[in-house]
C-alpha cells in the first residue's frame, strides 16, 4: 500500500511539473519535492533538502541552487498544468477562486523584492505593525474534499509586490496589489473560456481595479464599505440630456449604515454554514448600484448583524443580484481557506523560509511552496486519505477530532517518502520522452517583468 500511495503521488508531480521542465530538471524536483516533505521545522532551504534526502555528496549543490535561480520554467506554466489537473476532477460547477496577499518576513539588504510591508495579522486599526519582507499576491482555488468539512483554497498563480520606493530603486515598474489581483484573474480567465467564475475578495481587492471590465461570467463577492454612495439604476427610455452624457446613475439610495440603523426594515433570519457551523444569520438586504467600485451592474448588498466585536454588522455584496443572502454569506465564508494556506505554509511548509537572494530565485522558490502545497493536498484527496499512511497520532487529551488537516497531510507524505532511494526513483524517469519546445514558451513573463 505505502509503495502505490508513493506512485501515486510520482503521479501528480509528473503531470504537473513535467510539461514544463526537461528531463535533467524533472529529477532535480522529485529530489527537492521529497526533501522539501522530508525537512521538518522552519530550516526549509535547498541544502536542507538534499540532507534529508540522502543525496548531499552524492550530486552537488548548486545543480539545485541553479534549478531555481537560472531554471526555464515557468510558475504560471506549472500553474496551469496544476489548474487542467484539477479542473478534470471539479465537473462542470462554477469555478470559485480566492484572491488575498500575505507577508513573508525576510532579512538581508540585498534580497530581491524586499521591503517594508504592514503586518495585517498583528496590525489594529490604532496600530499598525510593519515587517520587513517579500509580499507575495495569490490566487487559489476553493475546493471541497472528502477528508475535512471546511473549503480548502489550492494555489495556482503568485505574483511579488514590489513598494513604490523599492520600484524606483530597481528601475522597474511599479504595480499595485489590485493591479497584480486583476493581472492574475484575467490570465485565470483566458484558462477558463466560458466557465462561470465566482471570485471571493476581502475589502482590500472591492474597488474599479479588480472590478472594471470583467466578463459577465466573472461574478465577485466582497466587503462593501458602510458608508458606500448606492444608487438605483438609472431610468431607461427617459429624455436625453441636452447636453453631456446620459446619466449613468439613478436616484440615491440610502447608505448601509442607515440601512441597518432603520428601525421601519426589520432584520431578516436564516440558516447558513459558516466557518463549519451552522449559524443563524440577521440580516437585511437589497439591490444597488455601487458605481465607484463595480460600474454600472446591480448588486446584491447584504448588511449582517454581528453577535460578538465592536462592530455591529458587516456590509458584503455580489455582482449577481438574483443571489440570496444565504449564498452571499456562505461564499464568502469560504474566504478564509486561503487565510489558513498562508498559515499552514509558513509554519509546516516553508513557504517563507529561503534565503533566495537573486530574482529568478526569488520569484520561483515561494510559488514552488505553494505549488506543492496544492499537489500534496490533491495527492492526500485522491489516494492517501484512505490508507494507513493518513491515521493522525494518537492523543488523549484530543479525542473529538474530526476531519484530518494539513498537518496530517505533510505526516502522511513524510511517511509514504520515508526510506525512498530518490535518486533510484529519479533515474526511471529518463526514459520519458523530451517535451515539445515551442519557439519562445521558456520566458517567463513574470521574470521577464522584473528582470
Amino acid at each position: 500500500m505505502p509503495a502505490d500511495v508513493f506512485a501515486r503521488l510520482l503521479t501528480v508531480v509528473e503531470c504537473v511539473f513535467r510539461p514544463d521542465l526537461t528531463r535533467p530538471s524533472f529529477a532535480n524536483i522529485l529530489v527537492l519535492i521529497v526533501g522539501w516533505v522530508q525537512v521538518m521545522g522552519p530550516a526549509h532551504t535547498i541544502t536542507a533538502t538534499l540532507i534529508a534526502t540522502g543525496v548531499a555528496g552524492k550530486r552537488h549543490h548548486e545543480a539545485f541552487h541553479r534549478f531555481f535561480s537560472r531554471g526555464t520554467w515557468s510558475p504560471d506554466s506549472v500553474g496551469f498544468c496544476l489548474f487542467r489537473y484539477l479542473e478534470k476532477r471539479m465537473g462542470a460547477s462554477p469555478l470559485r477562486i480566492v484572491i488575498d496577499d500575505t507577508v513573508a518576513p525576510k532579512k538581508g539588504p540585498h534580497v530581491f523584492g524586499s521591503g517594508t510591508h504592514v503586518d495585517a495579522v498583528r496590525s489594529t486599526r490604532r496600530h499598525r505593525v510593519f515587517v520587513f519582507g517579500h509580499c507575495w499576491v495569490v490566487l487559489a482555488v476553493l475546493v471541497h474534499v472528502p477528508f475535512s468539512r471546511r473549503v480548502w483554497a489550492l494555489p495556482i498563480l503568485f505574483r511579488l509586490y514590489c513598494n513604490q520606493e523599492k520600484c524606483i530603486r530597481l528601475n522597474l515598474p511599479y504595480h499595485k496589489k489590485t493591479e497584480l489581483a486583476r493581472e492574475l484573474l484575467d490570465k485565470l480567465c483566458a484558462w477558463t473560456g466560458e466557465r462561470r467564475i465566482e471570485v471571493v475578495t476581502d475589502a482590500a481587492y472591492c474597488n474599479a481595479t479588480l472590478t472594471r471590465g470583467l466578463p459577465a461570467r466573472v461574478v465577485l463577492f466582497g466587503v462593501m464599505r458602510p458608508d458606500a454612495a448606492l444608487t438605483e439604476l438609472p431610468v431607461s427610455g427617459g429624455p436625453r440630456p441636452a447636453r453631456g452624457r446620459p446619466s449613468k446613475r439613478g436616484p440615491s439610495l440610502p447608505k448601509p449604515a442607515e440601512v441597518a440603523k432603520d428601525a421601519l426594515r426589520p432584520w431578516q433570519t436564516c440558516r447558513a454554514d459558516l466557518y463549519g457551523r451552522i449559524t443563524t444569520v440577521h440580516s437585511k438586504t437589497f439591490c444597488a448600484q455601487w458605481y465607484r467600485a463595480c460600474g454600472t451592474g446591480l448588486l446584491r448588498v447584504v448588511i449582517v448583524a454581528t453577535t460578538s466585536g465592536t462592530v455591529p454588522f458587516r456590509v458584503f455584496f455580489c455582482t449577481d443580484a438574483a443571489l440570496d443572502v444565504r449564498t452571499v454569506v456562505e461564499t464568502y465564508s469560504e474566504r478564509w481557506g486561503i487565510e489558513v494556506f498562508f498559515r499552514d505554509a509558513k509554519q509546516l511548509l516553508g513557504f517563507a523560509d529561503s534565503p533566495a537572494r537573486t530574482a529568478s530565485a526569488v520569484l520561483r522558490v515561494a510559488p514552488f511552496v505553494g505549488l506543492l502545497y496544492s499537489i500534496l493536498v490533491l495527492w492526500f484527496a485522491e489516494s492517501a486519505s484512505t490508507s494507513p499512511l493518513a491515521t493522525p497520532p494518537l492523543r488523549p487529551w484530543y479525542r473529538h477530532k474530526r476531519g484530518l488537516c494539513f498537518a496530517d497531510i505533510l505526516r502522511a507524505a513524510q511517511r509514504a517518502t520515508h526510506d525512498v532511494d530518490i535518486l533510484v526513483v529519479s533515474q526511471d524517469f529518463n526514459n520519458l520522452p523530451k517535451r515539445n519546445v515551442r519557439p519562445g514558451s521558456r520566458e517567463d513573463p513574470t521574470i521577464h517583468r522584473a528582470a
